[in-house]
């Protein structure tokens, strides 16, 4: 067994002083954390490539040939000024409604196309879209969508 060292030499060492020509610098680059950072974007790439992959196989019936759709078509503008204009006639909302309501209870299920003019308020095309929804109007399509894109590029 080795003997404990008396306290006294302890106190009688002298202080450590840092020394420039003992220590040189290291000029190796710590490559720890590059590794770690490739090993985290790994996981990453190994977690999300099956969810970007990943395909569901479905067999859909092939398309029947057959007679064209003839059901009847109405068409719903709104223009620049809010007015709504059903088959080329202006209407007020009221009659919309109503007009809505009969479009929905038909059994020929006509379709309903809606074109509003690019500088028609937002607020306005909402309401009406909610009208129709209200209605119960189930076959509804937008046309001329390409003016909201030219009124969002001026």
């Amino acid at each position: 067994m080795t003997a404990a060292r008396p306290a006294s030499s302890r106190r009688n060492r002298a202080p450590f002083r840092y020394r420039p020509d003992s220590h040189p610098p290291i000029a190796a680059i710590n490559t720890t954390p590059l590794i770690d950072m490739m090993l985290v974007l790994l996981i990453m790439f190994i977690v999300a490539i099956p969810l970007g992959t990943h395909k569901v196989p479905l067999d859909l019936p092939p398309p029947v040939p057959g007679p064209a759709d003839t059901r009847p078509v109405h068409r719903l503008d709104i223009d620049a000024a809010g007015q709504a204009l059903w088959d080329g006639r202006v209407v007020a909302r009221e009659e919309l409604r109503g007009r809505l309501a009969v479009l929905a209870a038909d059994p020929a299920q006509p379709a309903l196309n809606l074109d509003a003019d690019g500088a028609a308020r937002y607020e306005l095309v909402d309401e009406i879209l909610a009208d129709v929804q209200r209605a119960g109007v189930t076959r509804l399509g937008f046309v001329n969508n390409a003016r909201f894109a030219e009124a969002i590029a001026r």
